[in-house]
């Protein structure tokens, strides 16, 4: 597919970028696997910039934090002003996620209801 000059002189560049990068990049791999087999030395490096604690430790402490916040029961912070067939809140405005179209499509039907069989007649032959 890709035959026209813009594809061909970017592969071209792409491939030029690739071989200027490539001694950066062995050394990069290079200092990256001379690093001790297991990643001890990335965390020797590691303990001078910030604390590194063991796993065990920290599971631990979310169980405990779980444990008391087990009251919660899980549940979502929600809107309970919000009218759940309309969706409109106490001050009549659509929930923030929802997009124009469709806040535009609810407002349709309720109007639709509101109307009743007073609203515009159709145009066309009617017999």
């Amino acid at each position: 597919m890709a035959k026209s000059l813009r594809s061909k002189w970017r592969r071209k560049m792409r491939a030029e970028k690739r071989k200027k990068n490539a001694p950066k990049e062995l050394a990069r791999l290079k200092q990256a696997l001379s690093l001790d087999k297991k990643g001890e030395a990335v965390m020797t490096d590691m303990q001078e910039i910030a604390t590194v604690v063991p796993a065990d430790k920290v599971k631990k402490q979310t169980d405990v934090d779980m444990e008391e916040v087990g009251g919660d029961d899980g549940k979502m912070d929600m809107d309970s002003k919000r009218n759940k067939k309309t969706q409109l809140d106490e001050n009549g405005q659509y929930p923030a996620w929802m997009s124009q179209r469709q806040a535009k499509k609810l407002k349709g039907k309720r109007m639709g209801k509101k109307g009743g069989q007073g609203g515009k007649k159709k145009k066309g032959i009617s017999w």
